[in-house]
C-alpha cells in the first residue's frame, strides 16, 4: 500500500483525503514512478472545486518529479532508476507513487533537481508555449502580465527578460511587486492601490501594448481589453479570480480589432513531440541561468488542504511544492 491525496467529492479544500491505495504493475507504454515532490497549481483548486469537472473518486494534481520505479512492456525511452518529471497529467500526482503513460514524462537533465523540476514542468512550459507560440514575443516589445508574482507570472519575468521584453506586472501587495521586479519586470503595478489600466496607458504613452496575458480571469477582463493596442491579443490562460463571462464581439470590435485566446497547455503538448521540445526549452533557460525558479513554499503532501487554503488566499509567492515520503 502508498498514500495518495484522492477527493471523493467536489468543494472545498476539506474535500482533499489522504488515503492508502494499491498502485499496481505498469502495463504497456506505462511506467510506475516513486514521486520525490510533487508540485501545486492554480488549475488543482479548479479540479477540486469541479469548475473542472473530473470524474469521481480521483485523484488530483498534475506535475510531479520522481524516478522510474518499473517499465512496462514497449517502453524504449525511459529505463528504471532514470529521474523524471512531467506537467501536463494525468490526474493523481498527489501520490507517493503512481502508474503513468511513459509518453507524458520526460527525462530530467543532471542540471535540474528533483524539487525544481517538480516546482517548474507546468508553469514553466505555460511560460513557453505563451511566450513563445501563443503571441511570439519579440525583442524591444512591450507585454503586460497579470500576478506577476505567482508561480507562472516569475518565471514569465525572467524569461521574457532573457527575450529582450519589457515587462509591466500586476501584484497585489508592495511586497508582491517588489519579488516580481526582483525577477525581471521593469514596471510592476499594485492594483489594490493603483489603476492598472491608467499606469499601462501612462507608461505606454498611451499607445497601449500589444498583448496582454491575464491567468486572473473576472477581476482583470475588462480592464485588460483596455491596455490593448488596436490588433492586440488577450491571453486569457486562467481563472484565479473567477471565469470571465460571455464575450461580446461586438466589444472587441469596438477597442480596436481585438483578438482573444483562451489557450490551455495540454493542447499545447498533446504531441510527444511538442511535449519533449517544450520541456527542453525549459530545460535550456533554467540551466543557463536566464530563468531561476523561487520555490518559496514546500508542505507535506499529507498537508495538501492547508497549501490549498494557502494559495487561493494569495499567501503564496513563486512555486509550491509538496515533499513526499520525508
Amino acid at each position: 500500500m502508498t498514500k495518495a491525496i484522492r477527493i471523493h467529492e467536489t468543494g472545498g479544500p476539506e474535500v482533499l483525503r489522504w488515503e492508502d491505495v494499491e498502485v499496481g504493475d505498469p502495463g504497456p507504454g506505462q511506467i510506475r514512478v516513486r514521486h520525490t515532490f510533487v508540485g501545486l497549481n492554480y488549475i488543482d483548486t479548479y479540479h477540486r472545486s469541479g469548475l473542472y469537472p473530473v470524474e469521481l473518486p480521483s485523484g488530483i494534481g498534475l506535475e510531479a518529479a520522481g524516478v522510474v520505479d518499473k517499465i512496462g512492456h514497449g517502453v524504449s525511452d525511459l529505463k528504471v532508476g532514470d529521474r523524471v518529471a512531467y506537467g501536463v497529467g494525468p490526474l493523481g500526482a498527489y501520490a507517493e507513487m503512481r502508474v503513468m503513460p511513459a509518453d507524458r514524462a520526460v527525462a530530467l537533465p543532471d542540471a535540474i533537481d528533483d524539487k525544481t523540476a517538480a516546482a517548474m514542468m507546468l508553469q514553466g512550459m505555460t511560460v513557453e508555449y505563451l511566450l513563445c507560440r501563443t503571441y511570439p514575443v519579440q525583442p524591444g516589445q512591450t507585454i503586460l502580465f497579470h500576478a506577476a508574482a505567482g508561480g507562472v507570472g516569475l518565471i514569465a519575468c525572467q524569461w521574457a527578460r532573457h527575450l529582450g521584453v519589457t515587462v509591466i506586472g500586476t501584484a497585489g501587495s508592495d511586497e508582491k511587486a517588489e519579488q516580481a521586479r526582483a525577477h525581471g519586470a521593469t514596471h510592476v503595478i499594485n492594483y489594490r492601490t493603483e489603476n492598472f489600466v491608467e499606469r499601462v496607458r501612462e507608461l505606454t504613452g498611451g499607445k497601449g501594448v500589444p498583448v496582454v496575458y491575464d491567468g486572473v480571469g473576472k477581476d482583470t477582463w475588462a480592464g485588460s481589453l483596455d491596455c490593448l493596442s488596436p490588433r492586440g491579443m488577450m491571453v486569457s490562460f486562467g481563472n484565479a479570480s473567477g471565469a470571465v463571462g460571455p464575450v461580446d464581439l461586438i466589444t472587441l470590435s469596438q477597442k480596436g480589432s481585438l483578438y482573444v485566446t483562451r489557450p490551455v497547455l495540454m493542447t499545447y503538448t498533446a504531441s510527444r513531440e511538442d511535449l519533449v521540445n517544450s520541456a527542453a526549452a525549459l530545460f535550456e533557460v533554467v540551466a543557463n541561468g536566464a530563468v531561476k525558479i523561487p520555490v518559496n513554499q514546500v508542505y507535506p503532501l499529507a498537508d495538501a488542504a492547508e497549501a490549498h487554503r494557502d494559495l487561493q488566499a494569495r499567501k503564496t509567492t513563486g512555486s509550491t511544492v509538496f515533499s513526499v515520503g520525508g
